[in-house]
């Protein structure tokens, strides 16, 4: 049997699997995408235009670029054994082990910072929609840091001030960085080029005490596919990022906005509709509930059986969908999709999505779930926009 057929005959039961995947990831999906105007219980009950409509700009823009992601932090119960996960599955370097938390390299364009956390510091568990027991989280991604092109450390200050908030100094030699709040609390950090970003272009030469838990895929994470950035307002939030650090909105969709961060990747902002009441009354707070990595090579088939023969879960994800002959919403094929991924999770629990995403196809993603009442009209990337201090 020829490697077409092969895959072809495959096809069914990766259909299976994709139509479980896809109800049990159905939060991953933009909420409008399958139309707006729909039962007041659900995320998209409003119309378009209602749905769309663009809210005062939360502040001026700043100027800035981002031209890196300097890391992210992601707590875990069991840090070591989390990056040597992710050093044998997505060929990630440990750059440094000082016996609390892992640094690695995510290719040459990022770091990742993995921080032993107590199994209580994740809150309870709870209960499933079918009554069932589930397991407290034992990870949690706490906060983002990302470097910008204008830096002096005075003017900086200055200018976060004069956006209401307050920055607090973390520098260490040469790297000099802010933290911030934004509107909901999350914890983030604004760098100059002297911290991880600079470390990265010198080999990551140090060792990891734990064992590879499976060999080496060979594959080299080359994108940041997104982060996906659960907030309470995902109006507010674009707009709070867009005018600080330069990032470009894609669309409105409704229920979220996808973020272009310069040529660093996207960060996916989902949540609360402040045009919906019950949304926009909500409590404050965000989270980070998946990443995506792109990585290369891909190969659908290929990267689902290394997944499977490491003993790990092959989730498929192509956030695409149409009308099935039984006129039920069905996953695309992720044979044909525009955006193919799996999801699957890391030895701490935490759910890693990995994509065939790159630079080149970075918006496959938000085609996938644009609305169909959006497509008739020239997808344009937004602007960061000068305006009055205000917002909803």
């Amino acid at each position: 049997m020829n490697k077409d057929n092969k895959g072809l005959s495959r096809r069914g039961v990766l259909g299976a699997l994709g139509a479980t995947a896809f109800a049990s990831r159905a939060f991953a999906q933009g909420g409008c995408r399958d139309g707006y105007g729909q039962a007041a219980a659900s995320r998209c009950p409003l119309s378009m235009e209602a749905a769309t409509a663009p809210i005062k700009e939360v502040f001026d823009s700043t100027g800035w670029k981002t031209t890196a992601l300097e890391s992210f932090t992601l707590d875990v119960v069991d840090y070591r054994k989390e990056a040597a996960f992710y050093i044998a599955l997505m060929g990630w370097k440990l750059r440094e082990d000082d016996g609390k938390q892992a640094i690695l390299d995510v290719g040459d364009w990022g770091s990742a910072i993995f921080r032993a956390a107590s199994p209580d510091s994740f809150g309870p568990g709870r209960t499933g929609p079918n009554g069932q027991a589930i397991a407290p989280p034992r990870a949690a991604v706490r906060s983002f840091a990302w470097v910008i092109d204008k830096w002096n450390a005075k003017t900086v200050a200055a200018e976060l001030s004069k956006r209401g908030m307050t920055p607090v100094a973390d520098n260490k030699g040469g790297f000099e960085s802010f933290r911030v709040k934004d509107p909901d609390g999350w914890d983030l950090q604004i760098c100059n080029n002297k911290g991880l970003s600079a470390a990265r272009k010198k080999p990551a030469a140090a060792k990891l005490s734990e064992p590879a838990p499976f060999g080496p895929t060979g594959w080299k994470t080359v994108w940041l596919d997104h982060f996906s950035f659960r907030v309470s307002n995902y109006k507010q939030s674009a707009s709070y990022y867009a005018n600080l650090l330069g990032w470009q909105r894609t669309y409105d969709e409704g229920t979220q906005n996808e973020l272009m961060v310069s040529d660093v990747g996207e960060v996916l902002c989902r949540g609360g509709n402040p045009f919906i009441p019950s949304q926009a009354n909500g409590p404050k707070g965000a989270s980070i509930d998946h990443i995506s990595f792109g990585i290369a090579p891909w190969d659908v088939e290929a990267v689902r059986i290394a997944l499977e023969s490491r003993g790990l879960h092959a989730q498929i994800d192509t956030s695409g969908a149409h009308i099935g002959p039984d006129n039920k919403i069905t996953q695309d094929d992720i044979y044909q999709a525009a955006f193919q991924s799996y999801h699957t999770d890391t030895p701490n629990g935490f759910n890693l999505q990995i994509s065939w995403n790159t630079i080149d196809k970075r918006l496959a993603l938000a085609t996938a779930v644009k609305p169909k009442a959006l497509r008739k009209y020239q997808t344009q990337v937004q602007q960061p926009m000068s305006s009055t201090p205000g917002g909803t």
